[in-house]
């Protein structure tokens, strides 16, 4: 897997190509947008039946990347469970898979629009967290400077199917959506282009980060 190296207000930065975010120098991994159990909460709501494998999924995939960099830290960067009845409803199983990976290591759940209350899982729950010189938060604040953020779960094209993408440009970057069950907003298109200078980027995700201009 080929990931993109950047640097964002002097923090070394890796896009990778799975989605996540690595910064090396602080030993921390960050997601985004897990949305975890969403086809649960789809049942429970009486809304659209989705195959209910979503989260075993989204949790194989973050299981391997913390198998891949071992990090000491890791931050999930809001909507981690997708309403915050969720965890009542999450099999014991998933949440002994969660307390394994979280055993050894710090583990920090940025609050969410979707779970904007109490995780009773191990970890710290707070609004906002820095590494480096960067602030992390899930909604992307006007005017911020030096900031990282989920939310919009962001999507770009270059011929084919969109991808599932990170955007940047000097100041702040917008991470992609981790979980298995997520849609996007097409990156060159408001809210998420307004954020950004003239002069920003998108890094696909796939087999390969792709790193584009972003008109």
């Amino acid at each position: 897997m080929t990931h993109h190296v950047f640097s964002l207000c002097d923090t070394q930065l890796t896009a990778r190509a799975d989605g996540a975010l690595w910064l090396a120098d602080h030993n921390t991994l960050v997601v985004s947008d897990l949305h975890l159990c969403k086809s649960e909460r789809f049942a429970r709501k009486g809304r659209a039946l989705l195959p209910p494998f979503d989260t075993r999924d989204t949790l194989t995939r973050l299981d391997a990347v913390l198998d891949e960099v071992s990090p000491a830290r890791v931050i999930c960067l809001g909507d981690s469970f997708d309403d915050v009845e969720a965890i009542e409803h999450m099999p014991d199983a998933e949440k002994l898979w969660l307390a394994r990976m979280q055993a050894g290591r710090e583990w920090v759940w940025i609050a969410g629009n979707h779970d904007a209350g109490p995780v009773e899982l191990g970890g710290e729950y707070v609004g906002e967290v820095t590494a480096g010189s960067l602030t992390f938060r899930h909604i992307a604040e006007n005017g911020a400077q030096a900031e990282v953020s989920g939310h919009y779960h962001p999507k770009h094209s270059l011929s084919g199917p969109a991808r599932a993408c990170f955007v940047y440009d000097e100041n702040r970057l917008i991470m992609p959506a981790f979980g298995t069950y997520t849609g996007g907003i097409p990156a060159v298109k408001s809210p998420i282009r307004d954020l950004f200078a003239a002069r920003a980027f998108a890094v696909l995700t796939g087999p390969r980060a792709l790193v584009v201009p972003l008109p």
